[in-house]
């Protein structure tokens, strides 16, 4: 390797970098592990004893020139960069602003929920709240769950450290503490967030409920099927066509199931509703005397009817949405699409 064939290469090709990229394989190709330099250096074997200590005070002097150079090069580059940055992201304050800025709208739980509060309150119900974190005789022991029941299994509920504490299965604790806090009459409904161990397309381990509840001396089991009717006619916007079926809960007896014409076919019979033209949304049924008794009310004097909704179906049904998970996955293309909620 010639020493004056490098250094006239170097002159040569200093003066062609531009960016900081040229200026990378400029220093790869001198002072890279394969470079020229290091080549040279590799040639001291080569020279004879008597040259080979000048031949390599020239080597490195080069090899310094080189630095020097990369390094003052490198500084002038990367401040031509940030002006050329600066010039180009330059904003003039004067300008009028932005006037098509994209912004947010409402979650369609959120709208959901405040849509199915405010048509229970326009039938005199008030609204109640309670923490996610519940006591597990509020969760169970009181709505007559017994200590067998499944529900109660950690395959199905999540049980926190503290003992006798878990992250309540329904909104059916808020109810049991509004009776243990206030003397009928009761008009209620309990819109919030429960768990439960689900995880599929129509189920999720988080999802929201609203449960409503009815305490007084005269209700009765006709009262409910009015009171449901009439909330499930007024959110679908249309006559929906509504049955109740005999169920069993824990809390109620008697019991019931409502269903409602599906809505995605009409009743004709689809994949959502499973070929039946049928949807059940919710459960229902007259308050068990035993819950009652456990928060201190005369089962004597007073009755009371109790319901609860998945809020999560009641939004997929409305919107036409198949998977539930859409709702927490934060996806911006699915939340654009209820910009108008």
């Amino acid at each position: 390797m010639d020493l004056v064939k490098v250094k006239n290469l170097f002159l040569e090709e200093k003066e062609r970098v531009k960016t900081l990229k040229d200026l990378e394989n400029f220093r790869q190709t001198f002072l890279g592990k394969k470079g020229l330099v290091s080549q040279l250096f590799k040639e001291l074997k080569n020279i004879p004893p008597e040259k080979r200590k000048e031949f390599g005070r020239e080597i490195n002097l080069l090899r310094e020139e080189i630095e020097t150079f990369i390094r003052q090069k490198s500084e002038e580059l990367k401040k031509l960069e940030l002006e050329q940055k600066l010039k180009s992201e330059r904003i003039d304050l004067t300008l009028p602003g932005d006037t098509v800025l994209p912004v947010g709208s409402k979650h369609p739980l959120s709208a959901v929920i405040e849509e199915i509060t405010e048509i229970f309150k326009g039938m005199g119900f008030t609204v109640e709240t309670g923490p996610e974190i519940e006591r597990e005789d509020y969760n169970f022991d009181m709505l007559n769950i017994p200590k067998e029941h499944p529900a109660r299994d950690m395959q199905d509920t999540f049980y926190v450290n503290r003992k006798g504490y878990l992250l309540r299965t329904h909104t059916s604790p808020v109810q049991v503490r509004t009776m243990l806090s206030k003397k009928p009459p009761i008009q209620i409904i309990a819109p919030g967030r429960v768990y439960r161990r689900d995880d599929d397309p129509t189920h999720s381990p988080m999802f929201f409920q609203v449960e409503g509840l009815v305490v007084n001396e005269k209700v009765n089991f006709a009262n409910m099927l009015w009171v449901l009717r009439e909330f499930l006619q007024k959110f679908f916007e249309t006559p929906v066509p509504v049955r109740f079926r005999p169920s069993y809960f824990p809390f109620t007896e008697p019991s019931t199931e409502v269903d409602i014409g599906c809505v995605i076919c009409e009743g004709r019979g689809c994949r959502v509703c499973k070929g039946t033209g049928w949807l059940e949304v919710l459960g229902a049924g007259m308050v068990h005397p035993n819950v009652l008794e456990a928060c201190g009310i005369d089962t004597e004097k007073y009755r009371g009817f109790a319901f609860g909704l998945g809020v999560d179906r009641f939004a997929m049904l409305k919107y036409g949405i198949d998977n539930i998970k859409l709702f927490y996955e934060n996806d911006v293309r699915f939340l654009k699409q209820f910009a108008s909620l």
